[in-house]
């Protein structure tokens, strides 16, 4: 199956079930349409479709409902990846069991807090898939990626983060560990070999073009050192320590996975977070690095880093408080500590995702050429290294890296 096809299977017979339990007064579909939902450099590990549908209900009126699903790419480098880490397996536990826990905790705790969008049972899919509500059609979108986040949308999510580090932390304390299949993230033994490899070019790519950076004689070096021990580097930052504030990381929490709903005047009503397939139990500094070196405007990104981690202290310790954590509160200089020692996850979050973030939109940003080595996958690293924009924002973050010991091997 070509990226842009949809698949025969995704017919309206598909949604009937889902269609009789969430629409009153369903009779039946009028009309079905799906297309591919996001546009390329958007989404890179699923091919997302919007499926559109008029329904007909009993009273002989209308109404059009709307849903995403995402399907899992054909290509054979995401299916060996599959093989090893079934997204699709881990972000439906996610939906249908991990984040109506969540919001249950809160609900006993008297507090109404919702995390994302509702998922859905297909019962006759052929493939793996995530049925989900059509956030769209409440109002919900994402920032502009390429601008980041100004200093109101950071706090909301940061607030959303705090909200959700909390409860999951509270679960453990209360429920024990949760089930392997959700712990570990892309950090698995078994995907070393494949990260090894991918990570080959991207930082022989990142490396060429670090030479052309202002100001790069004085990290250069670094850079050099942690080619050969990137991978090992990452993987033992990934070790969960007991001695940490541990909790279920979203594990991808860049822009284009938090959703905003505004209110008639602009203002922000509520934030979800999408794409639940990359949950990791650790240190909350993966998730903390992850948003803020990825998403937030380069004003902001260093200058008001220190105190982004106050606000999403302040809203840890509120929660954890309403959810009545049995165990040590950390103090605001606990997570700076963990955030200092996993220093080196911020340079894999500047030379990754925060390069995806930032480039413009172009047919070439595509699964494939994110990870591969072919011609076309090189050209498209090193456009994402050298586009104006990145530029301007790693000559800000790797200074700012280095002088935090980051870059540390």
């Amino acid at each position: 199956m070509a990226t842009s096809k949809i698949p025969d299977w995704v017919t309206a017979d598909l949604f009937e079930d889902v269609l009789k339990a969430s629409v009153e007064g369903y009779s039946k579909v009028k009309s079905f349409k799906a297309d591919i939902g996001s546009a390329a450099g958007e989404n890179y590990a699923t091919i997302m479709l919007r499926v559109k549908i008029e329904v007909e209900l009993k009273d002989g009126k209308t109404k059009p409902v709307s849903y995403m699903v995402k399907l899992p790419h054909q290509l054979e480098m995401f299916q060996e990846m599959m093989k090893r880490t079934n997204i699709f397996d881990i972000e439906r536990s996610m939906y249908n069991e991990v984040v109506p826990e969540m919001e249950a905790l809160y609900k006993d705790a008297g507090v109404d807090i919702t995390f994302g969008a509702k998922s859905y049972d297909l019962k006759n899919a052929k493939s793996d898939y995530v049925a989900l509500e059509d956030l769209g059609i409440k109002g919900f979108k994402n920032a502009n990626r390429l601008e980041g986040l100004d200093q109101a949308h950071t706090e909301r999510v940061l607030q959303k983060l705090a909200q959700w580090h909390a409860a999951s932390a509270v679960r453990v304390a209360i429920k024990g560990q949760y089930p392997d299949i959700l712990l570990h993230g892309f950090f698995k033994e078994d995907t070393k070999p494949m990260m090894t490899e991918m990570m080959k070019g991207m930082g022989a790519n990142f490396l060429k073009s670090c030479v052309t950076y202002e100001g790069y004689e004085v990290f250069i070096d670094k850079v050099k050192a942690i080619q050969p021990v990137y991978v090992d580097r990452v993987f033992e930052s990934a070790k969960s320590d007991p001695n940490e504030f541990n909790a279920l990381n979203h594990g991808d929490s860049w822009s284009n996975n938090i959703m905003f709903q505004y209110d008639a005047f602009g203002k922000i009503k509520e934030v979800y977070m999408v794409d639940y397939q990359l949950p990791r139990y650790g240190s909350v500094a993966q998730d903390l690095l992850y948003f803020l070196i990825s998403s937030t405007k380069l004003e902001d990104k260093v200058s008001k880093f220190d105190y982004y981690i106050k606000v999403y202290h302040d809203n840890l310790v509120e929660h954890l408080k309403i959810l009545k954590y049995s165990k040590t509160i950390p103090s605001l200089r606990d997570i700076h500590l963990s955030l200092f020692k996993h220093g080196f996850f911020g340079y894999t979050v500047a030379t990754g995702v925060m390069a995806a973030v930032l480039l413009d939109p172009t047919e070439s940003a595509s699964f494939e050429n994110f990870v591969g080595d072919t011609e076309a996958g090189v050209d498209f690293q090193m456009q994402l290294y050298n586009s104006p924009r990145y530029r301007k924002h790693i000559q800000v973050v790797m200074p700012w890296l280095l002088n935090r010991g980051g870059l540390d091997v």
